[in-house]
This record gives C-alpha cells, sequence and structure tokens, in this order.
C-alpha cells in the first residue's frame, strides 16, 4: 500500500488518547537590546500564542490528519485549563476525558520567544506526582467508558503525573476487552507500566536507558530494539534515532526506515507526531511497516516546521 493510499484511509478514525496534557504559551517579541540590569536580552512585547502541548499535542496531530479523537487526561482548576479546553474544542478533539484535579496546576510550558523564532527563555507551571485515589479512579472509568467507541488507544507518557501504575492497566486491560492496538509514547521510569502493548516507541536515548546498550549504528539499534521489548514485554518496538531515521521489530521481523527530513527548523513535538500517525494508520488496517513508513513520512515533514505542530493529509501524500 503507498503512503498516498494509505494517507486517504485515516480520516474518521477513533483515537482514544491517555496522558499528560499541556499547554504551549508563547510570548513573542523583538529582542533590540541587552538590559542594563543583568546580561539578559530584553524583549519588547508583540505578541503571544497558546498551542496544544504534550498529549494535546499528540491529539491535535491525530485531528489534523482526519481522525476522531477523544482525550483523557488530568488538569487543574485554573484559567490554564479553560484556555487549553477552548483550544481542543476548536480542533474538534472531544475532553469529556479530561478530570479536573483543583489541588493541582494545568501544565503549561510558557516560551519567552523572539520573532526570529529564537528562544529566550522557559518557565514551567506544574505538579508531576501520579495521580491517586478519586482522580485516578476517575481517569481509569473514563477510559474505560470510552474505549467502547474507539479503533485505537495510545498513551502519551511525560512524566507529568497522568499516567500511574493504575491508570496504565486501565489502558492495557481496555485494549485487550475490545480488540484494540495499544501504542505507548514512553518515559523510562515507567518502562513497567507498558506490559502487553502492541507497539511502543522510544527516541535512541530511551531505547539506551532501558537497554543500558550504545546506540550508534543500525546494527546497534535493532540489538536495542531486541532487548527492550524483552525488558517491556511488548509484542514491538520502534526507536525513533533523528536523523539517523527509525528501526522497527516487530512479530514478523524488522525494518530500517531512512529519514525524509528536508530541511529541520524545530523537532519539538516530532515524536508525537510519529506516534498520532502510526496510531491512526493502524487503526485504518495498515501493516506495521506501513503504518511506520507514513509516521517516518510524516516526521519529515513536521521537523521542518516551528513549535509543535502538525502535519495534513495533503502534505502526506505529497500534494
Amino acid at each position: 500500500m503507498t503512503a498516498a493510499d494509505l494517507a486517504t484511509r485515516l480520516a474518521g478514525r477513533m483515537i482514544l488518547i491517555i496522558g499528560d496534557v499541556m499547554l504551549d504559551h508563547f510570548v513573542i517579541g523583538r529582542v533590540d537590546r541587552i538590559s542594563p540590569e543583568a546580561p539578559v536580552p530584553v524583549v519588547c512585547f508583540d505578541h503571544e500564542e497558546h498551542r496544544l502541548g504534550g498529549a494535546a499535542n499528540v491529539a491535535h496531530n491525530a485531528a489534523a490528519l482526519g481522525g476522531r479523537v477523544e482525550l483523557v487526561g488530568v488538569v487543574g482548576d485554573d484559567e490554564a485549563a479553560g484556555t487549553l479546553r477552548a483550544q481542543l474544542a476548536r480542533c474538534g478533539i472531544g475532553a469529556a476525558g479530561l478530570v479536573a484535579d483543583p489541588a493541582r496546576v494545568t501544565t503549561r510550558k510558557l516560551r519567552v520567544v523572539t520573532t526570529r523564532n529564537q528562544q529566550v527563555a522557559r518557565v514551567d507551571y506544574e505538579q508531576d506526582s501520579e495521580v491517586s485515589g478519586a482522580v485516578e479512579t476517575a481517569i481509569a472509568d473514563r477510559i474505560g467508558k470510552l474505549a467502547a467507541s474507539a479503533d485505537a488507544i495510545l498513551v502519551s507518557d511525560y512524566l507529568k503525573g497522568a499516567i500511574s501504575r493504575g491508570v496504565a492497566a486501565a489502558a492495557i486491560a481496555a485494549a485487550r476487552t475490545h480488540g484494540l492496538p495499544l501504542l505507548v509514547d514512553p518515559k523510562v521510569p515507567h518502562i513497567d507500566y507498558y506490559a502487553g502493548a502492541t507497539v511502543i516507541t522510544p527516541n535512541h536515548h530511551e531505547a539506551e536507558a532501558v537497554t543500558h546498550m550504545r546506540i550508534r549504528t543500525g546494527a546497534d539499534a535493532l540489538a536495542a530494539a531486541v532487548r527492550f521489548r524483552e525488558r517491556a514485554c511488548c509484542e514491538s518496538v520502534l526507536i525513533t534515532r533523528g536523523e539517523h531515521g527509525m528501526t522497527l521489530l516487530g512479530p514478523g521481523g524488522e525494518a530500517e526506515l531512512a529519514a525524509e527530513a528536508r530541511e529541520v527548523s524545530d523537532v519539538t513535538g516530532a515524536g508525537d507526531t510519529v506516534i498520532a500517525t502510526m496510531t491512526l494508520a493502524l487503526a485504518a488496517g495498515a501493516s506495521l511497516v506501513d503504518a511506520a513508513r507514513l509516521a517516518n513520512r510524516a516526521a519529515g515533514i513536521v521537523v521542518g516546521k516551528f513549535g509543535p505542530a502538525t502535519v495534513s493529509v495533503s502534505e502526506l501524500r505529497g500534494n
């Protein structure tokens, strides 16, 4: 199946995305001088933007490709949560799975950026302790209800607290109950949470940390994928290696995918694009290799854009 053919089949597939939702807040201005108070640039404010980040950016990527998306996660009872919900609604992303926890702040990354796209500073607002008690139970309950109408489940773990052992177990149980593929964008400290996943997509640093192996060549990456799969107890592994492409290890064998980036502007959120595209492709009935190839193409496009960005079906088709 060609990438163009597969891209046209993504629309309408329902993806349940579970993870750490974030709000990316950009304050943008001009820099003409250095402060006399400290050796830092003075940014003259021009405008500000809000974008979806973390698991919300994964959801945005899936929605931009025509997927129907329900998002499960935790937010605070604050202004940032309202802005986040408004952004999700604008993108057509379902937010019924978001659980409000008044004891937390909504994860927000405030970036001060120049009009030339140079980042000056970043301030993080977050509370990253894992959800527990009534909040964890509420998230698990929403996973169980929303999974009934899903074509695939995706876990986007950023270590910001939404993915606890109980939440991960609920996602895996829901996937088994409904016979759905479950894909995970992992974090190393939670590697034991993901046993039973269909595909886990570590970057090469995460794969090295889990396997205690150095990855310098394609052969290294394949050996690490074998050990990663054994360690994580999953069916398949896709190691993303930046400019060196991707290494896929599945039940039917392995594949090396060369990077397709033509010009790299910003790698922020590239992993989000990869897993969103791959999940939609599997939901559309693609083989593991075809899904990885489409995700590789999407990654090559999105790194040419600034900040958390998305890819369209027409871009995937090369139109």
